[in-house]
């Protein structure tokens, strides 16, 4: 493996394009996140704040029926889509055009929804996040990464790594089957952790920013919103990685003088992403 890129603020602003003075919504990018099941929505509200409070100018989440209220009501500035089911996913379509797509948080593994994921990567070439449930179907049908777009990125923490991977004896190892899975598949690997990794071929790059109290429920469907809120503005995908885990940690950091570790949680991260993005304008 060469030696891990270490991903600090320089390096950061190397990638970092601040908002134009006079855009408007319909240039900040349009991303989609798709997931949820019933008991499940509170991933997508999580994805799909998160989207918006990274700076895209609209974003829609497609949701089970049962989620409608839940998004709405929680979510005001989202817009829904509603699968035919009540309760899980089974058919994926839609009518409008995403700059960028988010898919995996709170969907569950039902029959019915790995058909619909599927059929839906059969049919999609826009750019992608692919994280949890979605990170497991694929782990379950392997041969189904042929589908799968190159330049996709794909979040998974450990445990979905490994049923991804396989198991591996050492770091060393886990790095080399990481590295071989994402030159194979064409694929970006972020890989969530403490610290976190993003593997671009054999090119691997050391996040610098996070804490302890990153370590909660939802946090990675917070991460999941950030990164394809960047890819739907138009950041090459591995830099949408690699800025977005490096927001996602930064308010952990900037957060912990105020929260400590254990009350902070995933609507912290939301909550923080403006002081994360106002100390990159300093």
């Amino acid at each position: 493996m060469n030696t891990p890129i270490s991903i600090d603020r320089n390096e950061i602003l190397k990638r970092y394009e601040p908002i134009a003075k006079h855009t408007h919504k319909g240039l900040q990018g349009h991303a989609l996140i798709i997931g949820g099941s019933y008991g499940k929505i509170g991933a997508v509200c999580l994805a799909g704040k998160a989207a918006l409070k990274t700076g895209c100018g609209l974003v829609t989440a497609f949701v089970p029926e049962c989620g409608y209220q839940i998004v709405q009501i929680s979510n005001p500035e989202l817009m829904v889509i509603t699968d035919a089911d009540e309760k899980h996913l089974s058919d994926i379509d839609f009518d409008l055009k995403p700059n960028a797509i988010g898919i995996g948080p709170g969907m569950g593994l039902h029959t019915e929804t790995q058909k619909a994921f599927h059929d839906f990567l059969s049919n999609t070439s826009v750019p992608m996040v692919i994280d949890a449930d979605a990170l497991n179907i694929l782990a379950y049908n392997p041969s189904w990464m042929a589908l799968v777009s190159p330049r996709t990125i794909l979040t998974p923490h450990p445990k979905e790594l490994e049923r991804l991977i396989g198991k591996w004896n050492s770091e060393a190892e886990m790095f080399q089957k990481t590295i071989a899975f994402s030159l194979v598949n064409q694929v970006i690997i972020v890989m969530k952790g403490a610290p976190t990794y993003t593997i671009d071929g054999e090119t691997v790059y050391l996040n610098t920013t996070g804490n302890a109290a990153l370590a909660t429920a939802g946090s990675g469907d917070v991460l999941t919103g950030i990164i394809t809120s960047l890819l739907a503005q138009s950041y090459k995908p591995c830099d949408a990685a690699i800025l977005g885990v490096y927001l996602h940690g930064l308010t952990a950091d900037i957060a912990l003088p105020e929260t400590g570790y254990q009350s902070f949680v995933a609507s912290s991260i939301i909550e923080y992403l403006g002081k994360a993005y106002l100390s990159l304008d300093v």
